[in-house]
């Protein structure tokens, strides 16, 4: 029983994974991106679209990619070139993504692909309890946990993690020491973004290998405030994303053992969570708990450095 409660936690947490990864890639640069539900929606048809056109998984995934990065694009446009509100451009992005799939993803309601199949690890998939949940996965997981190592590698390891940690700090710091504030924090946001449409295909190319209208159902914005309660760091956004996965499956697992209690209050679970995590979070940052970009939100102009 718990192991296959902790398969579905891992099935359940790889998107909010994704998601929540590439929302630290952009705020660790100093822009905040409340678009991830939008984008995530894009990458969600866009890998469904690639895939079903193409008959490649991965051609899914790169296309995925690739939308999302154009999405991105946009926002970074806005709020880094021309310095506009993070705020109202995350939320313009959000409901630009759930139109524009309402729009041209009606064709493709209904239809389905053969998704991504599970890969077990010699050795690895026969240990107890665990070995299932994390050694027999498909492809898109394990991409997920090396995504983990990597960014926290990039971020604390190289030179132009700490140039882009520094944008996110103290942009004007990072200015004088000759690193472009604008090319770090456009490049930030776009390939975040293209990392959060990964989250998005997770779910129409593995998860449910079709395309639903607004399929991610809220998960964006559990990454947002995922993003906090891990203080922007991937292990933490790991661990974060599981937690959220695991009371996911918990839900469903109650739901299909025909519970007494109320299918509304059960699909609540996750959302009553999130507000929990986001006081939580609140009360950490005002204590000085979390490690929050001191340039977080604002935008940066070389004329004003002093």
């Amino acid at each position: 029983m718990f192991e296959i409660l902790l398969d579905a936690t891992v099935k359940a947490g790889t998107p909010i994974l994704f998601a929540t990864l590439g929302a630290i890639i952009n705020e660790r640069a100093g822009i905040i991106n409340l678009g991830i539900e939008g984008l995530m929606l894009v990458g969600a048809l866009a890998g469904f679209a690639g895939t079903y056109l193409s008959g490649s998984l991965l051609v899914g995934v790169v296309l995925a990619f690739c939308a999302t990065f154009i999405a991105g694009s946009i926002h970074a446009l806005i709020t880094v070139q021309l310095r506009g509100n993070q705020i109202v451009s995350g939320l313009a992005l959000t409901m630009f993504g759930v139109g524009i799939t309402a729009l041209f993803g009606k064709g493709m309601v209904g239809k389905t692909i053969v998704g991504f199949e599970r890969v077990a690890i010699p050795g690895l998939s026969k240990i107890p309890i665990i070995g299932k949940a994390f050694f027999n996965q498909d492809l898109l997981v394990y991409f997920s946990f090396l995504l983990v190592f990597l960014i926290w590698f990039f971020f604390y390891r190289t030179r132009w993690g700490l140039a882009m940690r520094s944008v996110g700090q103290n942009p004007a710091a990072a200015d004088t020491c000759g690193f472009s504030v604008s090319k770090y924090r456009f490049l930030a946001v776009t390939v975040g973004s293209g990392f959060v449409g990964i989250g998005g295909a997770y779910l129409s190319l593995a998860s449910t290998p079709m395309w639903i209208e607004n399929m991610t159902a809220g998960r964006g914005w559990i990454a947002v405030a995922l993003v906090i309660f891990a203080s922007w760091s991937s292990p933490r956004a790991m661990f974060g994303a599981y937690l959220f996965g695991g009371i996911t499956a918990m839900q469903l697992r109650f739901q299909a053992m025909g519970t007494n209690v109320s299918a509304h209050v059960l699909q609540m679970l996750p959302y009553i969570f999130t507000i929990i995590v986001l006081v939580i979070s609140t009360v950490r940052l005002q204590k000085g708990g979390n490690q929050q970009p001191e340039g977080l939100g604002l935008p940066y102009d070389r004329e004003d450095r002093k």
